[in-house]
């Protein structure tokens, strides 16, 4: 069997969404993951873009139907990822003994929001 095979999926790429066990390095961020490959595409885009500020956010540039329906899983993919990472980390400062009071105050919400969001109880 394969190292690759042997490896468990712990996290994926937040750009291209490729797993851990699919790239050689995956660097990890508050929430979000980042492989070499798009870190070598980003570095090209700063180069090249060098100096400039995007006007537009990335939805603005596309201008076809299906290009805006072909990105809407892998947004909504993203967007799952980052929600189980907040969790892992708010299971992590309890572990470690924080309150729902004070994990509420990092979160911006209150103490019975962030229970009702993250204690996994109803």
């Amino acid at each position: 069997m394969s190292s690759t095979a042997e490896q468990s999926v712990i996290a994926a790429c937040s750009f291209c969404l490729k797993p851990n066990t699919e790239v050689s390095t995956l660097v990890a961020g508050p929430g979000v993951f980042i492989c070499t490959g798009c870190v070598v595409l980003c570095q090209r885009i700063v180069e090249t873009k060098a100096g400039s500020v995007p006007q537009l956010g990335p939805w603005e540039h596309v201008h076809e139907l299906e290009d805006v329906l072909a990105a809407l899983p892998r947004v909504a993919k993203t967007s799952v990822q980052v929600e189980e990472t907040l969790a892992c980390w708010v299971r992590r400062g309890r572990e470690l003994g924080a309150s729902w009071a004070r994990i509420g105050e990092a979160l911006g919400m209150t103490r019975q929001s962030a229970w009702e969001r993250f204690s996994g109880e109803e």
